[in-house]
């Protein structure tokens, strides 16, 4: 159960909801329920959900364990900054304090059976090295250590953002509320929930459903068609996750910042990241970009004001690809935003006395569409699409199950031409043996042989009954089980069947139940969070679903305000 990613969760919810209503409207809804709540969720994602890591192969440990090891650990360090005062204090601090995020990244390169990674680790990260900087820029004097853990594992922001800032969760935190502010926070609450539901559930379901997961194999038109369904279906995934956790956060009190204010309508390229993902990109623009900024200034490094902000954005944006993965694109898209943030910058000085492309609705409109194709291109570099995915060694899959019929496909590296057959049970009975030698095109495209290992088979008329099977699929030569839905529910009443195909071998049902061996095949088009344990993308999975929150692409935008170590309650909302 993945925060905001299925139904049970706000089932979920509702329990911590009715509550908070009831204390809002006496006024209660304060400081202690926000912590209790916390500590209550934390408990229950990191201990039930979620319930161990394996650091080693055999060897396991509760995530919980790793959560509040890591709250203890950032605490320390942020209580000895605020001792300390030296500037090697700070950078010794601030190296220890990105410590755990590098190991849990990087070792797994060096290590590859190691992992110490807990859900969220990447974004409860971003929020302790704020806590960090702001000591050391003496607008953050002290870190009670209740507080320190709501603003780190505040429940609804956890796992992927928005990014609050510390000084200003305190003054939400430290804020009592009257009944006629909470009841306007609720009417907000309500508003961005209302919302998420549509982007996230309706309009990007629409478009994974009809338009991504068909174009996400295959080379020509297919590519920019994928382009820019990616573009529109990571926007709508992500902003509906931002909306569902700003409105539980209003809920409570703690006025997240928002996360988007209409990117796509951006007229050039430091607007659009001036809208895109706002409260990591006015993090890295406050605590890199203009750091950077003011140390080139003070030190003289260059002659040139503008030589100090063009290296400052390679610097942000290197950090941002290497943030999110290893792989050459993601590295490439984050020197790809620099190269044109520079050319814009270089374009819009020359063009001060010019005035091409200004002025009036027409050249507005072209502006936005340029703005846009730029942005869909790097999020295309971004996906890995364009990026060469060697097939896995064997795959197994049932893509569809309902109470007529199953289907889905069986493949061995081993022979990438030959069609396996498929044992098909039903409570642990045999049902048919199958040859799953149907031609797919998608198959072929993703380098599975000559694509014929697809199998369906029509289900027999007896399992509507009301009552619940289960029915699994296993490939005869390897015992591999495929994985996918293996359970149904039908209805009593009338079985309409589709026609069973020539391939298909009707085998006398027997009491043997199949003992298949254990497999962990990768899913044709993976959820977005469906690995709980880091929030980077699967460099091994396909590339056409996004992961909202840390595998969407978010960078500084590239104005140079006034130097200031955090980002404005304005600027944040």
């Amino acid at each position: 159960m993945n925060p905001f990613a299925d139904f049970s969760y706000f089932a979920l919810l509702l329990y911590l909801a009715i509550p908070t209503i009831l204390l809002g409207l006496f006024g209660k809804a304060n400081a202690r329920w926000v912590f209790f709540i916390t500590v209550a969720m934390t408990a229950l994602q990191f201990y039930l959900l979620y319930p161990s890591i394996e650091v080693r192969p055999g060897i396991a440990v509760k995530e919980l364990w790793f959560v509040l090891g890591y709250a203890v650990y950032q605490w320390l360090l942020a209580q000895a900054l605020l001792r300390l005062k030296s500037r090697a204090a700070f950078w010794s601090i601030l190296g220890l304090a990105i410590l755990p995020l590098a190991v849990t990244k990087y070792l797994p390169l060096i290590s590859p059976q190691s992992n110490f990674a807990f859900f969220g680790i990447s974004y409860v990260s971003f929020r302790a090295l704020d806590v960090v900087f702001s000591i050391r820029d003496r607008v953050v004097t002290s870190v009670p250590p209740l507080r320190y853990f709501a603003f780190l594992f505040f429940f609804p922001t956890v796992s992927s953002g928005p990014i609050d800032r510390f000084r200003r969760f305190s003054q939400d935190w430290q804020k009592q509320r009257t009944r006629d502010e909470f009841l306007n926070d609720v009417d907000h609450a309500v508003e961005r929930l209302s919302r998420g539901f549509l982007y996230k559930f309706i309009i990007a379901s629409l478009i994974r459903t009809h338009w991504l997961d068909h174009v996400t194999y295959g080379g020509g038109l297919k590519v920019v068609s994928y382009m820019y369904a990616y573009t529109f279906y990571l926007f709508f995934d992500f902003a509906g996750y931002s909306a569902f956790a700003i409105s539980i956060s209003y809920l409570l009190g703690i006025r997240s910042p928002e996360n988007f204010n209409l990117p796509f309508l951006a007229e050039n390229i430091r607007d659009f990241w001036n809208r895109w993902h706002i409260s990591l990109s006015f993090w890295f623009r406050d605590h890199i970009y203009m750091r950077f900024l003011l140390a080139a200034a003070k030190g003289k490094w260059f002659k040139s004001k503008h030589t100090a902000s063009y290296l400052g954005l390679f610097l942000t944006f290197g950090i941002m690809g290497f943030w999110h993965g290893t792989e050459w694109y993601y590295i490439l898209y984050g020197f790809y935003h620099a190269t044109i943030l520079c050319f814009y910058d270089a374009f819009a000085r020359w063009n001060k006395t010019r005035n091409y492309l200004t002025g009036g609705l027409k050249w507005k409109i072209v502006n936005i569409l340029l703005t846009f194709h730029a942005v869909s291109l790097g999020l295309l570099l971004f996906s890995g699409r364009l990026a060469y995915h060697p097939p896995p060694p064997h795959e197994e899959l049932v893509e569809q199950l309902n109470c007529t019929d199953i289907s889905g496909y069986v493949w061995d590296q081993t022979k990438p031409n030959e069609p396996l057959k498929v044992d098909v049970f039903i409570d642990g009975g045999i049902q048919a043996r199958i040859l799953a030698d149907q031609f797919r095109q998608d198959l072929k495209e993703r380098g599975f042989g000559d694509g014929k290992h697809g199998f369906h088979l029509s289900l027999p008329p007896r399992i509507m009954d009301d009552r619940k099977h289960t029915i699994t699929v296993v490939t005869v030569v390897t015992s591999r089980e495929c994985a996918g839905p293996r359970i149904v529910i039908c209805p009593r009443g009338e079985h309409v069947a589709t026609p069973v195909p020539a391939t298909a071998t009707p085998v006398p049902a027997t009491p043997t139940a199949a003992t298949p061996a254990p497999t962990t095949p990768l899913p044709a088009t993976p959820s977005p969070q469906s690995t709980p344990n880091t929030t980077e993308p699967n460099p091994a999975a396909p590339p056409s679903t996004p992961a909202a929150g840390a595998n969407a692409p978010a960078h500084p935008p590239t104005s140079t305000p006034e130097p200031t170590s955090e980002a404005s309650p304005a600027q944040a909302n």
